[in-house]
């Protein structure tokens, strides 16, 4: 599939479907590409394609599987948008939060593969059944356990508000979590004591792992 150059090719690409739930249009928006009037279109669709399928059927869908219906915050950026993001992070300015492109390659960036020629997408969720416990006093930790032990993802990122997070498939996965959530910082990566084994003690009450055919 050629980059989309008017508004019938960005249609079709919309319409691609990415898993059983969920299409490419839903991870195209962005505040700040909308905002400031900077195209969201990625310059190799299929590439971006083929990462978001990763994600989506990997990740998302056994998540919103288990937890019910799961809100996309933010998910693929063009190289565009996330330099102009990171452009204005880097003038002070505190609502944008980007890293550099280099460093987006196969996460936000989907239709860039990374240094080392691997693909990946990373996708901002908010999972409505656990935002309901955070705002309750449940521990953040609980649900990036959950992942962990549950699912084949490479990062996790967790950020006050809902609790969203950061989550990256990547076909040579990581394996890591950090927070901006009280205790800050890495929970956990490859080489850390607390990496492998059965951390269910952390999701106490937490519906078991579904798959839908």
């Amino acid at each position: 599939m050629k980059k989309p150059t008017n508004v019938s090719a960005l249609d079709d690409l919309g319409r691609v479907r990415l898993s059983k739930s969920f299409f490419m249009r839903e991870f195209l928006y962005s505040e700040v590409a909308a905002f400031h009037g900077i195209p969201n279109i990625p310059d190799d669709p299929d590439l971006a394609i083929a990462a978001g399928r990763g994600l989506c059927e990997n990740l998302l869908e056994p998540l919103q599987a288990t937890f019910g219906k799961i809100v996309i915050r933010s998910a693929f950026r063009s190289c565009a948008v996330n330099q102009f993001c990171n452009e204005q992070q880097k003038a002070g300015k505190k609502s944008y939060t980007c890293a550099a492109n280099e460093a987006n390659y196969a996460g936000h960036i989907w239709d860039r593969r990374d240094a080392d020629g691997y693909m990946g997408a990373t996708a901002c969720i908010v999972i409505p059944w656990f935002a309901d416990r955070f705002a309750q006093g449940a521990d953040w930790r609980g649900l990036a356990w959950w992942v962990h032990d549950n699912l084949p993802y490479s990062a996790l990122y967790f950020f006050p508000k809902m609790a969203a997070f950061n989550i990256t498939w990547h076909e040579h996965p990581q394996r890591r979590i950090a927070s901006y959530i009280k205790p800050r910082g890495i929970l956990t990566k490859p080489g850390m004591e607390n990496h492998a084994g059965d951390h269910s003690t952390f999701y106490e009450g937490f519906p078991p792992l579904r798959q839908e055919s």
